[in-house]
């Protein structure tokens, strides 16, 4: 027969086991994710609408208009890193989005 002291160290060790992704995610240690769940499609910053320029990490409503205003004043961009200057994106911005942000 199983001693009371035994099914409850049985039980302490199967709730911590459970519980174990959410405590890691809680101090900062994260499970490997996809890198294509997290990076997006590329995004073609010549062609894009407002909404294809919202999927971009930490572009808005506003800031997507501005783009697109820019570009409509401008022309088309030459190089990605022309992204920058229209007011609005500063360098954390273009660092997060860098990867996905192409001109075709």
């Amino acid at each position: 027969m199983i001693r009371r002291s035994a099914l409850v160290v049985w039980f302490v060790a199967v709730v911590s086991v459970a519980s174990w992704p959410a405590a890691a995610a809680q101090h900062g240690r994260s499970e490997v994710v996809n890198a294509a769940e997290t990076a997006g499609d590329p995004v073609n910053i010549n062609t894009a609408d407002v909404k294809e320029l919202m999927k971009l990490e930490g572009v808005g409503r506003k800031v997507a208009e501005k783009i697109v205003e820019y570009r409509e004043h401008h022309g088309l961009f030459q190089k990605p890193e022309a992204i920058r200057k229209v007011e609005g994106i500063g360098s954390g911005l273009w660092e997060r989005n860098r990867a996905r942000i192409v001109v075709k």
